[in-house]
């Protein structure tokens, strides 16, 4: 088992730059995906960026690269999402999920391919 608690979220103006946080707790794993994905009331969630934690290798959303970056303090065991030039368009509840058992090279990026999940954070941008 794996917990994951969100922190950092915010409501900010548009230009603005937030850090959230995702404290892993529990049973530890060699190598995960761990990822950030994003949701608006009524839309599907949709993932925002990952990481591999043996690797430290990132991927990231078109529509966030450039803006985000994720990292990870291995021992602190957090994840981390830095977010420069907030937009409107980026208010969401932002979500932590890992994977323990991470494909052969990269990380996914469906959700539904992801086992633990926190609660969210949530992020609102105004213009």
């Amino acid at each position: 088992q794996v917990q994951l608690v969100e922190s950092g979220g915010g409501s900010v103006q548009s230009g603005g730059s937030l850090r959230l946080s995702c404290a892993a707790s529990g049973y530890t794993y060699s190598s995960m995906c761990m990822g950030w994905f994003r949701q608006v009331t009524g839309k599907e969630r949709e993932w925002v960026a990952v990481l591999r934690t043996d690797d430290a290798n990132t991927a990231y959303a078109d529509s966030v690269r450039g803006r985000f970056t994720t990292s990870r303090d291995s021992a602190k065991n957090t994840l981390y999402l830095q977010i420069n030039s907030l937009k409107p368009e980026d208010t969401a509840r932002y979500y932590c999920a890992a994977n323990p058992r991470p494909p052969r090279n990269g990380c996914y990026i469906y959700p539904d391919r992801y086992t633990y999940w926190g609660q969210g954070t949530q992020v609102t941008v105004s213009s």
